[in-house]
C-alpha cells in the first residue's frame, strides 16, 4: 500500500472515530476526555508535529547554504530572488482578487445579518498591535543567528543561510572544504525526512480524531454561507490557478504535478502549519517533482514564510462577509485597497505568530471595518485553516517549479516518471 493511501485511511479512521465521540457525547465523559482524547492521542498529535518542526530549521539552514552556494557562483542569487518573490506576489494579488469577486457573487454577510439568523453573535476580538515596516525589514536581519534558528525566525534564518552560502562560494578551498561538509549533512537530513514521514499515517488519525471531536459543527452552520465561499475559492485557485500558471508558463502537466503534491498536502490538512509541513514539501519538490536543489532550497522555505494565498483568499471573503454584515457599504477604491494591503502583507507580517489575524485586521482597519467583526468567523476558522494551508503549500511547490523551469533547473525526467523519489518499501523497512 502506498504511503498516501495509508495516509488516507488514517485521515478517514481517525475524523469518523472523532466525530462518533462527539455525536455520542462521549467527549463529555471524564475517562475518554482525560485519558483517551486529551491523553494518548493529544499526544501522539503532538509529538508528530514537533518530529516534524523539529527537521525546519536545521532543513532550511543546510539546504539553503547548499543552494545559495552553487548560486553564488553562478551570479544567479538576484534573478531567481526577483523571480521568486515577484511570483509569490502574483499569486496573492489572484487569490485576494479572486477571493473577492466570489465573495460578492455570493454575499454571504447578507444572509448572516438576516433578523431570522439571531443565534449567529460575535466575541470580542483583541487585535495585536501589527509590527511597523520599518521594524518588519529590521527584523529580517538577525543580530544573532543562532537565536534566530533557536526562536524559529525562519526569515532570519534564511537571510543567514543565503549570506553563508554566498561566502562559501567565494572563500576559494575553504569555503569549498565546508561546503562538502553541508551537502553531505543535506543528504543525511533527507534520510531523516523519509524515517520521520512513515509515522504521517499515525499522526495523521491522532490529528483528525481531535479535530473531529472537537470543532464547532454547530458553528460552521450559523455562518455556512461564508464557509462554503471561502472553501470554495480555495477549492478553486488550487484547482485552477495554479494548474493554469504552471500549464501557461512551464508546458509542464499540471495532472502529474498535483499527483506527485499529495502527500504534502496530506500533511498541511492534517496539521494546518506550512512550517511544520515544510520538510515533506521540500523533499517532494526535489526528489518528487525534480527541482534542482539550488532553487527549491530557496523558493520553498521562503514560499513557507511569506506566501499565503489561502489566507489572501479568507482576507477577501471575511472583508465582504463583515461588512455586509455591519451594512457597510464599501467602493471599488476600498476593495482594491484590500487587494494592495493582503498581498503586501503576506510579507510584511511574516515573522508575527497569528499571522493570519494580524494581517486581517490590517485589511479591515485600511477599509474602516470593525476588527471586532474577525469574533464572527473565529469559531469555523479551524477547518477552514486546514484547506487555506494546503493552497499555501500548493503554491509553494508550484512557484519553485515554474522557476525551476525557467532557470533550467528542473529535471524532466524526474517529473515525468511518477514514482521518482516515493518512499518506497525498503526505506519503510528502515524505520
Amino acid at each position: 500500500m502506498s504511503l498516501t493511501k495509508k495516509i488516507l485511511i488514517g485521515m478517514g479512521l481517525g475524523l469518523a472515530l472523532g466525530v462518533l465521540l462527539q455525536i455520542t457525547d462521549l467527549v463529555t465523559n471524564a475517562l475518554v476526555s482525560s485519558y483517551f482524547l486529551n491523553g494518548v492521542i493529544d499526544a501522539g498529535g503532538k509529538i508528530f508535529v514537533t518530529l516534524l518542526k523539529m527537521m525546519v530549521v536545521p532543513l532550511v539552514f543546510v539546504s539553503l547554504v547548499c543552494g545559495a552556494r552553487s548560486l553564488g557562483a553562478t551570479g544567479s542569487v538576484g534573478r531567481l530572488g526577483g523571480k521568486t518573490i515577484g511570483l509569490y506576489l502574483l499569486t496573492t494579488a489572484l487569490a485576494v482578487s479572486f477571493a473577492l469577486i466570489l465573495a460578492l457573487l455570493v454575499d454571504p454577510g447578507l444572509s448572516a445579518s438576516d433578523e431570522q439568523n439571531a443565534t449567529l453573535s460575535y466575541d470580542a476580538y483583541q487585535a495585536k498591535e501589527a509590527p511597523s515596516v520599518k521594524d518588519t525589514l529590521i527584523n529580517i536581519f538577525p543580530a544573532n543567528p543562532i537565536q534566530a534558528m533557536a526562536e524559529g525566525k525562519m526569515l532570519q534564518v534564511i537571510v543567514f543561510a543565503l549570506l553563508l552560502g554566498l561566502a562559501l562560494s567565494r572563500a576559494g578551498a575553504a569555503g569549498n572544504r565546508i561546503a562538502e561538509f553541508f551537502v553531505d549533512l543535506n543528504q543525511v537530513m533527507m534520510k531523516l525526512i523519509t524515517m520521520v514521514i512513515q509515522l504521517t499515517p499515525y499522526g495523521v488519525f491522532c490529528l483528525m480524531v481531535k479535530l473531529g471531536a472537537t470543532v464547532g459543527w454547530v458553528e460552521i452552520g450559523k455562518v455556512l454561507a461564508y464557509f462554503m465561499t471561502v472553501a470554495s475559492a480555495l477549492i478553486l485557485h488550487g484547482l485552477i490557478v495554479y494548474p493554469t500558471l504552471l500549464k501557461t508558463l512551464t508546458g509542464l502537466n499540471p495532472l502529474i504535478f498535483m499527483r506527485k503534491m499529495r502527500e504534502p498536502m496530506l500533511v498541511a490538512f492534517s496539521t494546518s502549519s506550512s512550517g511544520a509541513t515544510l520538510p515533506v514539501t521540500l523533499r517532494t519538490v526535489e526528489h518528487r517533482i525534480g527541482v534542482n536543489n539550488n532553487v527549491a532550497a530557496f523558493a520553498v522555505p521562503l514560499g513557507a514564510t511569506i506566501n499565503m494565498d489561502g489566507t489572501a483568499i479568507m482576507q477577501g471573503v471575511a472583508t465582504v462577509f463583515i461588512a455586509q454584515f455591519f451594512g457597510y457599504q464599501l467602493g471599488v477604491d476600498a476593495y482594491l485597497m484590500v487587494i494592495l494591503t493582503a498581498t503586501l502583507a503576506s510579507i510584511g507580517t511574516a515573522a508575527v505568530p497569528g499571522v493570519g489575524l494580524i494581517t486581517l485586521t490590517l485589511v479591515l482597519d485600511q477599509v474602516g471595518l470593525p476588527v471586532e467583526g474577525i469574533g464572527l468567523i473565529i469559531g469555523v476558522d479551524r477547518l477552514l485553516d486546514m484547506l487555506r494551508t494546503v493552497v499555501n503549500v500548493t503554491g509553494d511547490g508550484t512557484v519553485a517549479t515554474i522557476v525551476a523551469r525557467s532557470e533550467d533547473q528542473l529535471d524532466k525526467e524526474i517529473f515525468q516518471d511518477l514514482s521518482a523519489g516515493a518512499v518506497t518499501e525498503d526505506q519503510a523497512a528502515t524505520v
